[in-house]
């Protein structure tokens, strides 16, 4: 003969179930590292990239794009970590860099999409305001000189688009900290004992350097050491 439990017995046995929350996406998960960059995807990924890029690279904007849904799609799996290091080719991409460094880790993401998949359009405005702005601006500060071009570049408004906070934004050039830390990873890609970068992108896979491919090239290497 079959025996019900009461209805509360019932209840109890449920709520364990109903309650239980959805697992956060590893996509979802960024974490600043010493670097002064951030880190996307499972701290324990087996596999863990590391991309070099300049926000004023072409062929960086291109990987991005090229790359984006497969990797996406890898880290979403929990099998791939991605962490992104500036190497910073001239003025307009440090302060990029800088403004990356400071939108924190929430709107990071969102930034670093879309200054990429914007890259002409705010590298043509910033020589346009910079034209415009040059002498006005020329016995200012070099740090005011930098806020003044985030903004005039459109550089500020990606960044509030993407959701950094009011006061990290103000704060970005208020000192010269985030500027220096920059430009001490920017200069670690070409020397010490992670350097040897000859230029953008370039990647280490789990440590191993790799250097003058693309998308197409680096692709069947990270499923060869293990991305999914």
């Amino acid at each position: 003969m079959r025996r019900f439990l009461p209805f509360a017995a019932l209840v109890l046995l449920a709520a364990p179930i109903t309650a239980a929350a959805p697992a956060r996406p590893w996509t979802a998960v960024v974490t600043p590292v010493a670097t002064g960059s951030y880190v996307t995807g499972n701290p324990g990924a087996g596999v863990k990239l590391v991309e070099y890029v300049s926000y004023t690279c072409p062929h960086c904007a291109h990987y991005a794009a090229e790359s984006k849904p497969v990797v996406t799609s890898m880290v979403r799996s929990g099998t791939l970590s991605v962490e992104v290091r500036n190497q910073v080719h001239d003025g307009l991409d440090l302060i990029a860099a800088t403004l990356a460094r400071c939108v924190g880790p929430r709107a990071w993401p969102a930034y670093h999409e879309r200054v990429f998949a914007d890259q002409m359009q705010w590298i043509e405005r910033a020589g346009e305001w910079g034209e415009g702005n040059r002498e006005r601006i020329a016995s200012w500060p070099q740090l005011a000189q930098m806020k003044a071009m985030a903004e005039g570049a459109g550089l500020t408004a990606i960044a509030r688009a993407a959701g950094a906070p009011a006061p990290a934004i103000d704060a970005c050039f208020a000192s010269d900290a985030a500027v220096k830390r920059v430009l001490a990873v920017s200069e670690a890609t070409s020397t010490g004992p992670q350097g040897g970068v000859q230029g953008t992108p370039a990647f280490r896979i789990n440590g191993r350097l790799v250097q003058n491919v693309g998308w197409a090239q680096l692709q069947p290497q990270l499923r060869a050491a293990g991305a999914k």
